[in-house]
């Protein structure tokens, strides 16, 4: 049976500015201008409702969180039912008095909550202070269905483990979202930054060739200091690079934003595509299942014990 199934993703690369409030208002024009423009799911960045706050430390900065239903969630409820859109949003989860997480929550087109995705990969760098503030992810990899199909949301930091996009990608996920909040600092930015946004974009892609779906890298935008509930940053803060992209199911990017600029991404999604390149460059066809066991240990260290023989384990 020929499969003919297309969609469109709409892909919000925006610029965040102090005010939560402001930042909400502008994603919900940026989603029905998506929704205008023929997309069916419309992913945001990460933790879109405000400027990237974990470039510090502060007690006080976790009045930013809500809850799962919350605000963010009935507006964005409204949005989707009006735009006839599925959506993809990032928001900072407060679960329960003194534990919070980074939660991505997919609405289906009638405005109902499809799924919650937890982060479970938390980063720790500088600028990049996320394990002061979110507990890892506890729901596991997931693949949910909308109303245009089936998808898999992953979190920024997760984006460079093969691991989360294999074990989404097994459970029928056609397209893998990322929305992201990643930038350089700017004094690393000339030596170092061309190669770092490369590692990002060919990571991705090759989430998208061993698992043969579709990628969606979703950035913001701009120079942020922090600047949020009055308290700002001093210093240089972080460039946040943009390049969101949406990659095909064999590493081929179908549409790219500037590194400086807002933009709303349109890419279709293709299953016809998608089950030819996956005729053709069998990857989950010919795994070995049998022999990945050891994937599950965090280093095989000789010392460790770890034998390939079981026979001399007994």
């Amino acid at each position: 049976m020929a499969i003919t199934r297309k969609y469109k993703v709409g892909l919000v690369q925006m610029s965040m500015g102090p005010d939560p409030e402001v930042n909400l208002a502008a994603a919900i024009e940026h989603i029905h201008e998506a929704a205008r423009r023929g997309a069916n799911i419309v992913c945001l960045p990460e933790l879109f409702r405000a400027q990237y706050f974990c470039q510090r430390e502060d007690l006080r900065l976790f009045d930013l969180a809500e809850t799962i239903p919350g605000p963010s969630t009935v507006a964005l409820s409204e949005v989707a039912r009006a735009a006839r859109v599925a959506i993809v949003a990032s928001l900072f989860e407060r679960r329960a008095p003194g534990l919070y997480h980074n939660t991505a929550v997919t609405l289906n087109d009638d405005g109902a909550i499809v799924s919650v995705y937890r982060k479970m990969h938390i980063p720790d760098d500088p600028l990049y202070y996320e394990k002061y503030y979110f507990t890892p992810g506890d729901l596991g990899f997931q693949a949910v269905d909308t109303a245009a199909g089936r998808i898999g949301t992953l979190v920024c930091w997760d984006q460079w483990y093969p691991e989360a996009a294999r074990l989404t990608a097994l459970q029928g996920a056609e397209v893998l979202f990322y929305p992201t909040a990643i930038g350089w600092h700017p004094a690393e930015k000339q030596e170092f930054g061309a190669a770092q946004y490369d590692a990002w974009q060919t990571i991705q892609r090759a989430h998208a060739i061993a698992n043969g779906v579709y990628v969606a890298a979703v950035n913001r935008v701009g120079l942020e200091n922090g600047d949020v509930l009055g308290n700002r940053i001093e210093g240089p803060g972080l460039e946040f690079w943009g390049g969101s992209f949406l990659s095909d199911p064999f590493g081929r990017i179908i549409a790219k934003a500037s590194y400086t600029a807002e933009e709303i991404l349109i890419g279709e999604i293709d299953l016809a595509h998608m089950e030819d390149i996956r005729r053709n460059w069998p990857f989950l066809r010919d795994r070995r299942i049998d022999a990945y066991a050891p994937i599950t240990k965090r280093y095989l260290d000789p010392l460790g014990g770890w034998s390939p023989d079981p026979e001399r384990e007994k």
